[in-house]
């Protein structure tokens, strides 16, 4: 029996990344597309839990199903698993997300988010991204790496509660791939204000991404600079473990 691969992105089923990852992967398995019906970036973990949420089939052929969802990037992993598999995937595969989701963005990542699902259903999980934001972007370069990194992961397994958070550089031939830890930064000046004719102001998203240590050269900003291609691996587990031993010493 062919694997089961369940494929989901955040930019929407009719983004060119997903189109490029499905036909990448069809020679490795079954194919089943569960993704919004409209982009849904930085969703992160969201779901829907105050209205319905539905999705209606727009492509079936031999080893392919596709739908499109109006939830979330989480809401169609959840609603992949619930209604439109007949079997455990072998593997949750999402993206290719057009941009980056190195570094603290997997935190608001709706790209990530749909294998941190995966991995807490326990099945293993593949987030891909390319740092490039254009909608006619060039996947193509990467699908040598894309194929080998599934190949792997179907063959190995990852452990319960891991996934892999992989993002490629903008610009190909890839000097090769880096495991790397994710850097750790934050987001300087978000939000920039404006004012309407009405004297009411609003605010829009933006910023800058700063890197606390750019130095790094274990981090995945750093090997995407060189670049490489960045795996990091990522626990679900988020609990702090080297604090809680400190905290058994703290008079509470």
């Amino acid at each position: 029996m062919k694997p089961l691969i369940l494929i989901s992105n955040d930019d929407g089923y009719l983004a060119k990344g997903i189109r490029c990852l499905t036909e990448m992967l069809r020679p490795l398995g079954e194919i089943v597309v569960v993704a919004p019906d409209r982009p849904r970036s930085a969703a992160g973990c969201s779901i829907t839990s105050t209205v319905p949420i539905s999705a209606k089939m727009v492509r079936k052929e031999e080893g392919m199903t596709v739908y499109a969802c109006t939830g979330t990037p989480a809401d169609c992993t959840k609603l992949a698993l619930s209604q439109y598999v007949d079997r455990t995937p072998d593997i949750v595969v999402s993206g290719i997300n057009h941009g980056t989701n190195a570094t603290i963005n997997e935190h608001y990542s709706g790209t990530v988010s749909i294998t941190k699902e995966g991995a807490m259903h326990g099945i293993p999980s593949v987030a891909f991204s390319l740092c490039d934001f254009d909608e006619d972007a060039d996947f193509n370069p990467m699908t040598s790496y894309v194929q080998q990194i599934v190949r792997m992961v179907l063959e190995k397994g990852l452990p319960y509660g891991s996934l892999l958070n992989v993002n490629f550089p903008p610009v190909s031939p890839y000097k090769g791939i880096k495991i790397c830890k994710m850097a750790l930064g934050v987001w300087k000046d978000e939000f920039t204000r404006h004012e309407t004719y009405y004297n009411k102001d609003y605010y829009w998203l933006g910023g800058v991404n700063i890197d606390r240590d750019p130095n790094d050269t274990l981090n995945d900003n750093w090997a995407l600079d060189q670049g490489y291609v960045a795996i990091t691996p990522i626990k679900i587990d988020e609990t702090d473990y080297s604090l809680m031993e400190e905290m058994a010493g703290w008079n509470l």
